[in-house]
């Protein structure tokens, strides 16, 4: 693991005391920071809180929420709830994954999209929903998703 790395770690440890109880806080700090859990962290982890490797990946592969790959920059979530599956949430999954051209569980080549699917977003009202970035994006269809991911690559054309 490069200094650089373990610099960035040993700073993301220093508000915790090493308590059993910080493991969780810590993986999603970890998380964060790197978009998943590397192998290398995660023994530092297990290390810092002095804690058999076992536990830490015990822990981290219980919660669905660690990640054990590099994930996009971007997380688009479709909701494949009972109120999304009746309003044609097969439709709108299908758009984004050619849209993106990916399946759920994985990333585009170029790092920036990860695509998952998710038992339920919360917003049934608004169904179909997903996710994209953290925001809701609610009553879709198959074109709304087409002009969605055609605003966000002419966005992100104009910054680069």
């Amino acid at each position: 693991m490069e200094t650089d790395i373990r610099e960035q770690l040993d700073e993301l440890f220093s508000p915790y005391s090493g308590e059993r109880s910080d493991l969780i806080p810590i993986l999603q700090k970890v998380q964060e920071k790197f978009g998943y859990l590397p192998r290398e962290a995660m023994r530092k982890i297990a290390k810092f809180l002095s804690l058999p490797e076992s536990t830490v990946y015990g822990v981290s592969t219980f919660y669905a929420q660690f990640k054990f790959v590099p994930t996009g920059k971007r997380i688009v979530k479709v909701c494949r709830g009972t109120a999304c599956h009746v309003r044609g949430g097969a439709r709108i999954l299908r758009e984004v994954e050619k849209q993106l051209g990916i399946k759920p569980g994985e990333t585009t080549s170029d790092m920036e999209y990860t695509l998952e699917t998710v038992a339920c977003i919360g917003a049934c009202a608004l169904a179909p929903t997903m996710v994209v970035d953290k925001e809701t994006q609610r009553k879709m269809t198959p074109q709304k998703v087409a002009e969605l991911f055609s605003n966000i690559s002419k966005a992100g054309e104009n910054v680069s």
